[in-house]
């Protein structure tokens, strides 16, 4: 059982470093690795609370903390997608932009891969942002005759 844990976490960490979030705006240059850091460290708390309240046992048994695996797991998710854009801009020292803050609540939702997603789904105008405007192309001017 141990060697299929550490398995699937040393994927999951192969994973999660393969990808980097957007760099939204490029004003800072330190903001890739404040998402990243954010993003790792708040799942990892949001980890450590699901296992805390079972008490640190790998089975779960709902009558240690009166609430089911279900329950937990949901409640762990929200806490960290409601944390984690906070986190973020406290340490940026910034408001954060509409993307960085859905790839940080889909990598709560969707460990490792949510934030890659969504990253892609900006790229590929799926999703749009007010704060990200589209280059407005220029405008052609006609030249007319003196008279």
């Amino acid at each position: 059982m141990y060697r299929k844990v550490a398995f699937v976490v040393a994927a999951l960490a192969a994973l999660a470093v393969s990808y980097g979030p957007a760099s939204a705006g490029g004003r800072h240059k330190d903001a890739k690795t404040v998402l990243t850091a954010t993003e790792f460290g708040v799942g990892a708390a949001s980890t450590a609370a699901y296992f805390a309240i079972n008490d640190w046992h790998w089975k779960w048994d709902s009558a240690r903390a009166g609430i089911t695996q279900a329950g937990a797991i949901a409640g762990t998710t929200i806490g960290c997608a409601v944390i984690s854009p906070m986190v973020a801009t406290v340490l940026l020292k910034r408001p954060l932009r509409y993307r960085e803050a859905h790839m940080l609540i889909a990598g709560c939702v969707i460990p490792v891969i949510g934030s890659w997603l969504v990253e892609q789904a900006y790229d590929n105008h799926i999703l749009w942002a007010p704060d990200e405007e589209p280059v407005k192309a220029k405008k052609k001017w006609k030249k007319h005759a003196m008279k």
